[in-house]
């Protein structure tokens, strides 16, 4: 018991104990001293110090791939930036030169777009002005954003090349793209071509798959009669379904297919005033014709026929709207086609080769079939880029499918009205589905066949055997992906895409610096043209295109500029941006620490269909090869419900603000800590939850340094000496080395952050340093169980500093700093440590599984006596230990339990204990039995003991309290 005589007064000793001593605040204020750090890092260089500290190093690259300069950042910006930062900063941490190099991509519709628009709020017209003049004011306009996003970046931590970025739009950049095209050019790739694409008719511009995203989208659905007028089905009319009425009078043909049985149908019930007539006989495919009918409002019919293949081969229909306006007159000839399926509308499909890829490739197809039949395979431009209907739609002419704002104009009922006028339609209807829509101006496309400059994905390159489509494939083969679904889904976009669509009609890119002979309409392929095209672009920029007498400047004596017409439409951006490693990694003059190709292409999951895949076709057309090594791809930003993040909804989080508020480390913990593979969600609660792990995690870190504040170099202890509980932290270290540098590696910083917080605040906070707090702060300084506690903690700093950071990069540099002060210090600097194997003790780490179970049954028991208030704390306490399984004797040999349970004594007993006794039961054999400390407390220590009193020199204190009070006195302290 506690023989303290009653209202007597205890000396107070804590003047003499080791208690922690730091600097180092417990309330963080990232929001005000970030900026510092930012500051020091700026004023010292780092990043060149990084460079020149690591300039024999392997190196790796992560290429960085631009963001868009039109605006301030958002929180998907964030999360791009800081796990790009965390690869860089990591990589160079575990050896490597790891030089960041940000870029921006500068050219293009988003930045055209938005000076368009402040010139239709002045009044101006952009046609009107020097297309100089203009492409001038997209190059200021993109400058003043890359200079905000420069900051924005920075904001977050990221360290990189700021002072020395790329930019598409810069001089060299232009020139290089330019390169780049014509190398495609001189191989024989590029070709002028007419196919339908993605047209915007609000832009005025073809678009890429990339600058689509599909959006609900209600259209109107008809069913349409194409009468047959030669062979043995004639008489009746063959039945097709579209969801695009304007299309009809670009249509050449039906597809049909020989896997599909179809019938020829006859109505025999139907209203009167019904399109669909009693007597009318219609051919579609069987498994379709009660939905048909049903359509149709076709009470009742009956088959009359099968209809084959052959049947079909022989058939020539005429078109629906026949004589309209004199037109229409041509035989439409039916088409065995590998698209046509029977899961939807007719089991034909109607076949306008202006307004779809699967209908011009067909018609193209069957271009000496259509020859041998007397049919003209030529396309009409029915749609122009305005979409107007042109002259090459009798009796529409002047109808249009979408207006300037994106609203549908009169071209479906135009459309429609005729069909029924000649009595060609048998039912409509509306349909909403998936239709794609602009991913700038949100609006919906349209399919239109112009002319475009593509690259071929199956011609063979050089006479050699491969194509592009190959080299592709091959290139993703040789590929690593992270995650490894990345790879399949880049291979099938690969696989089953048309050829290349690179021209865009617009005013604001690389042009396209080709020449045409207006003759042959051959393609100029002059390396002399080329090289002075791409050196005025070096001296001049893309603008130099765009001079007076830039033709003839480039032609030179050799070719009449009057021969030649020189291309005015510019390069699609996705060849910009997918030629950055051609300007940027094989640049050695201006980055001589990257390389080619890069280690590393790191973006959202939508670049497989963007940037990962214009990169790898554009080095793989002029190198052959990927330009990148792997490919790490990361999913979208939604909210804490898990929706996407709109304006509209009111639910963006946007990273400016979480600065403002928690600070850049904060951020960064919440992506590290997330699994990037999947769309990632950020709301109030899930910040928080990082808030609420950041403060552990400085909590500890300020632990440490408090305590080192009293570590001297003397004290350093040799581990083969040390007391097994400092041989199981180094032990645990060297286990986290390992763990740790492999999540590195493998880019899996949700399991970095998991290891070191699960480490800190479960085995550090409420093991370690619970029980070493005792010897810490009141052993003699000749403790070689708080000298090796302290090497322990030396180590333990050294660690924890480096592993984290990459991710804490402002927290760890100010811990660092707190223990290291200098001009010449940054945590930033260092490698991880190389923690010795030989810390590594299997046996004992598994003997110390066992301790650590009988500790849990013992503080289990401890917490029940707190809760009823026998005890206020566990020093008070002497529990008695049952144990029952030899192996917790065999553990507990030679160990101080008494110590690792903080109390003040320990019995330990071999039996199984009372029935009452307190139990766990997932430590079966063991039991305790709580009990009160007897002896006196020590007014140093608290600990309850009987040999307290027992030093005369020092009445109210433990021996051990006595002995590092002399000590404290021999030493002057």
């Amino acid at each position: 018991m506690n023989d303290t005589a009653p209202g007597a007064t205890e000396k107070d000793y804590s003047a003499t104990l080791f208690l922690p001593e730091t600097e180092f605040p417990m309330r963080a204020g990232l929001p005000t001293r970030e900026p510092i750090w930012l500051q020091r890092w700026q004023d010292m260089d780092i990043y060149a110090l990084q460079r020149e500290q690591a300039k024999d190093r392997p190196l790796f690259t992560l290429h960085d791939g631009p963001p868009y300069a039109n605006g301030n950042i958002h929180i998907g910006h964030a999360l791009n930036k800081v796990l790009k930062d965390l690869v860089s900063r990591s990589m160079q941490m575990l050896g490597y030169n790891s030089a960041y190099v940000p870029g921006w991509d500068c050219h293009g519709l988003p930045i055209e777009w938005k000076i368009e628009e402040q010139y239709r709020a002045k009044g101006k017209d952009k046609n009107e002005v020097p297309v100089v003049e203009f492409r001038q004011e997209c190059r200021s306009f993109a400058e003043q954003w890359v200079d905000v996003q420069r900051e924005e970046f920075k904001r977050l931590g990221v360290l990189g090349e700021w002072d020395n970025p790329y930019l598409t739009m810069s001089f060299d950049a232009e020139a290089q793209i330019a390169r780049e095209l014509m190398k495609v050019s001189m191989s024989g790739q590029l070709y002028r071509g007419s196919k339908p694409v993605m047209w915007s008719v609000v832009e005025r511009t073809a678009l890429a798959e990339a600058e689509i995203e599909y959006q609900d989208y209600e259209s109107d659905a008809i069913w349409v009669k194409f009468p047959v007028t030669e062979g043995a089905l004639s008489g009746a009319a063959i039945v097709i379904w579209t969801t695009t009425p304007w299309t009809i009078p670009a249509n050449r043909a039906i597809s049909f297919s020989s896997r599909i049985d179809y019938g020829l149908y006859e109505v025999t019930e139907a209203p009167a005033e019904n399109w669909a007539k009693v007597g009318d006989k219609v051919i579609i495919a069987d498994k379709l014709a009660g939905e048909v009918f049903a359509k149709a409002k076709v009470t009742g019919y009956e088959k009359r026929a099968a209809v084959t293949a052959d049947d079909l081969n022989a058939v020539t229909a005429a078109h629906p709207l026949r004589g309209l306006a004199g037109g229409y007159t041509f035989a439409v000839p039916l088409l065995d086609g590998e698209h046509v399926t029977d899961d939807a509308g007719t089991g034909f499909v109607h076949t306008a080769p202006g307004h779809g890829l699967d209908d011009f490739g067909i018609w193209m197809d069957s271009t000496r079939l259509l020859q041998e039949r007397g049919i003209d395979p030529s396309i009409p431009y029915v749609v122009g880029d305005d979409g107007f209907y042109t002259k090459d739609a009798p009796g529409f002419e002047g109808g249009r499918v979408i207006d300037d704002n994106g609203k549908k104009g009169d071209a479906n009922n135009r459309v429609i009205t005729a069909l029924a006028e000649a009595g060609n339609i048998i039912a409509r209807g509306r349909i909403k589905h998936q239709y794609p829509h602009s991913w700038r101006s949100k609006k919906p496309v349209i399919f239109r066949n112009t002319p475009q400059w593509f690259v071929y994905m199956d011609k063979p390159i050089d006479g050699a055997d491969d194509t592009l489509r190959t080299r592709a494939l091959n290139a993703i083969d040789a590929t690593r992906f992270y995650p490894a679904t990345g790879q399949n889904r880049l291979r099938a976009m690969i696989a089953d895409r048309p050829d290349w669509v690179l021209s865009r009609q617009r005013a604001w890119g690389v042009p396209i610096t080709v020449f045409v002979n207006k003759k042959t309409n051959e393609i100029l392929r002059d390396e002399a043209v080329n090289h002075r095209i791409a050196q005025s672009f070096e001296d001049e920029g893309a603008d130099a295109w765009y001079q007076d007498g830039a033709a003839e400047r480039y032609l030179g004596a050799e070719y009449k500029a009057d021969d030649y017409e020189m291309i005015r439409d510019v390069l699609d951006v996705w060849f910009d941006s997918g030629s950055t490693h051609s300007f940027v990694l094989r640049n050695k003059q201006k980055w001589p620490h990257l390389k080619f190709p890069a280690s590393m292409y790191l973006e959202g999951s939508d670049q497989h269909r963007g940037w990962f895949h214009s990169s790898l076709l554009e080095s793989c057309a002029t190198n052959g090869h990927a330009p990148y090594d792997s490919v790490l791809t990361h999913g979208f930003t939604m909210d804490g419900e898990g929706r996407k993040m709109s304006k509209s909804l009111g639910n963006v989080v946007a990273p400016q603000e979480i600065i403002k508020q928690f600070g850049a480390d904060i951020l960064r913990l919440w992506v590290a800590s997330a699994d990037y593979s999947e769309d990632l969600r950020l709301g109030k609660e899930i910040i928080q939850t990082s808030v609420d792990s950041y403060r552990k995690l400085r909590n500890t870190m300020r632990w440490l340094l408090g305590n080192l504040a009293h570590f001297k170099p003397e004290d350093v202890v040799d581990p083969a000496v040390m007391p097994e509980l400092e041989r199981l932290m180094l032990h645990r270290l060297a286990q986290l080395d390992a763990g740790v540098r492999a999540a590195y590696k493998d880019y899996d910083y949700r399991k970095v952050v998991t290891l070191l917080t699960n480490f800190m605040n479960i085995e550090l906070s409420a093991f370690y340093f619970d029980i070493r707090k005792d010897a810490l702060y009141c052993d003699p300084i000749s403790s070689i169980t708080r000298r090796s506690a302290l090497t322990v903690l030396d180590h333990l700093f050294n660690a924890l500093t480096a592993w984290l950071a990459p991710i804490l990069v402002f927290t760890m540099e100010e811990c660092w700093l707190e223990r290291h002060p200098g001009a010449d210090q940054s945590v930033h600097l260092r490698l991880f440590p190389d923690i010795p194997a030989s810390w590594l003790d299997e046996e004992l780490a598994a003997k110390w599984v066992l301790i650590r179970a009988v500790r849990r049954v013992v503080t289990g028991a401890l917490e029940i006596e707190r809760r009823e208030k026998r005890i206020g704390s566990s020093l008070e306490a002497a529990p008695k230990v049952f144990v029952a399984d030899p192996r917790y004797i065999v553990a507990l040999e030679g160990q101080d339990l008494a110590e690792i349970a903080i109390t003040s004594a320990v019995e330990i007993k071999q039996n199984e204990g009372p029935l009452d006794a307190f139990r766990l039961d997932d430590v079966p054999g063991i039991s305790v039995v709580s009990a009160l400390a007897e002896g006196q407390r020590c007014a140093r220590s608290w600990k309850v003991l009987p040999e307290v009193g027992s030093d005369p020199d020092f009445p109210d204190v433990s021996p051990r309290d006595a002995q590092a009070l002399r000590e404290r006195e021999a030493a002057g302290i």
